[in-house]
Order: C-alpha cells, then sequence, then structure tokens
C-alpha cells in the first residue's frame, strides 16, 4: 500500500482530466494508493475542500495558510476552527518562500508562527514548504517547540544540512516527483542518504508530475512513481519503500 502525503485535490482539473474526485481517487488505487492527505492553503478554500472529501474515509485532511498566499483573508479565531476539524491531522501547508516572494516576509513569518502555535497546542504535524528561507524556517520551528508535535519538510529541494536539522526537530522529509528529474542531482543524493524510516512519499498533485509524465498534471496515482524511484537510488525494492513510508506517515500522522 502506498500513501499519498501531500496533495491538493480541490485543485486538479475536473474539467478535461477528471470526472470527479472519486475518479482521481480510483485511478490512484489501481496502483496500489490507497490513502491521501489533500492540503489547505487557504481558509477560503477549506470548506469546499472538506465537502470535496466528506465521503471518503481514506483522505484526510491539513489545514494551514500557504506562504504564497499570505494575503488570503486570516482570522486566527476561523483558523482554529478548522484546524480542530477531527478529519483534519495536520497544520499546514505553513513555511516560508522568500524566492517568491520575499517582499512578504514579515508577513510569512508571523502567519508561521501562529500557525506553528496552534500546531503545538493540538498536537498536530506540520506541513512546512521552504524556499530560500533555510534559517528563519528552522528558527521559527525552534523557538515554537515545533519537536513537541513534529511535522514533515515537505517536496524537499534543500541540502543534506538542512535535511539532518529537521531531522533533529523530530521532523520526516518527504521526496515529489521533483527527485525524478535530470537536474535534481544533489536531491538525488540527499535522498540516497535519507534514512528510509524518516522518508514519505508525495506527488503535491497537480504539480510537479514525475518522469515519465513531466509536463503534465499531476495526480496522486503518480506517488508509485516516486516511490519506485527512491528504491532505485537508494537500492530498496518497491515494496519495501511503499511499506516503511506507509508507516511512516501512520507513525506521524494517525499516532497521536
Amino acid at each position: 500500500m502506498l500513501i499519498d502525503s501531500h496533495c491538493h485535490l480541490d485543485k486538479l482539473n475536473y474539467s478535461d482530466l477528471h470526472t470527479s474526485v472519486e475518479d482521481v481517487l480510483e485511478k490512484a488505487k489501481q496502483r496500489g494508493v490507497e490513502q491521501f492527505l489533500t492540503v489547505g492553503v487557504t481558509l477560503d478554500a477549506f470548506p469546499n475542500m472538506m465537502e470535496m472529501i466528506k465521503d471518503h474515509p481514506e483522505v484526510h485532511a491539513s489545514c494551514g495558510i500557504h506562504p504564497l498566499d499570505v494575503d488570503s483573508e486570516f482570522d486566527l479565531s476561523i483558523f482554529r476552527q478548522y484546524a480542530a476539524n477531527e478529519r483534519v491531522i495536520a497544520i499546514g501547508e505553513t513555511g516560508l518562500d522568500y524566492f517568491y516572494q520575499p517582499e512578504s516576509a514579515p508577513r510569512q513569518r508571523d502567519l508561521f508562527e501562529q500557525q506553528v502555535e496552534v500546531a503545538v497546542e493540538y498536537n498536530k504535524p506540520l506541513i512546512i514548504h521552504t524556499r530560500q528561507a533555510r534559517e528563519d524556517t528552522l528558527a521559527i520551528l525552534k523557538n515554537g517547540q515545533a519537536d513537541k508535535c513534529g511535522g514533515v519538510i515537505h517536496c524537499f529541494t534543500e541540502d543534506w544540512e538542512f535535511a539532518e536539522a529537521a531531522m533533529d526537530l523530530g521532523f520526516y522529509i518527504s521526496i515529489s516527483g521533483i527527485v525524478t528529474f535530470n537536474k535534481a542531482v544533489e536531491l538525488k543524493d540527499v535522498v540516497r542518504r535519507l534514512p528510509l524510516d524518516r522518508l514519505l512519499v508525495e506527488t503535491d498533485s497537480p504539480y510537479l508530475a514525475p518522469v515519465p509524465f513531466r509536463g503534465k498534471e499531476n495526480q496522486p496515482a503518480y506517488v508509485r512513481d516516486v516511490a519506485e524511484y527512491i528504491g532505485l537510488l537508494k537500492g530498496k525494492s518497491f515494496e519495501e519503500v511503499a511499506q516503511v513510508t506507509t508507516n511512516n506517515f501512520k507513525k506521524l500522522f494517525l499516532n497521536k
């Protein structure tokens, strides 16, 4: 069994590519993907995302404000209400992105800190996005005592030193289809060094489809291609990668 630990089911193409969320899930199940974590990025989109998955217990949810969406509507009381939902097993996607929006860095840090605080209070793991913000990301996690709730650095593209620092805080490392790209040399090296029991696999669909689907819209079914490639890099069977990453997901998100 496989779990897609990070997808955006409410952002997939339902006009041309899929007929419904049921269609998406069935395509994934045909490739051995049995559970999913659909990730929230704004508060205004959260109710629609939850409505979409209400009849699908195999789909878990998260609630957060993405660092590139910090100009969206944010009300701490509403966020806390959404985060307390029993279907919500994680807080995020949150974090920092100084690559695309360095001008919003102060606002990003403010909302990131608030989300860390709620995650620790509710004891729900964090889903972290970080790009060109390594020092600040780690500082906010450490200062906010994020080691108490743990979490995952999603769609990992950082170096080995950052991976070590994150794992020291009790965080897992999630690998997306980027690892299959020819130019992802450093990431491939990091994956070879990472202990399998600290890894998760994800699609981040509809973004970042792995080879051989690169350039097309991503979907949860393609998480199998990520897991298979990780197996090749680490000299492990697909079955072992699938089993261990599934166990890792359950340990992080479901055994709270």
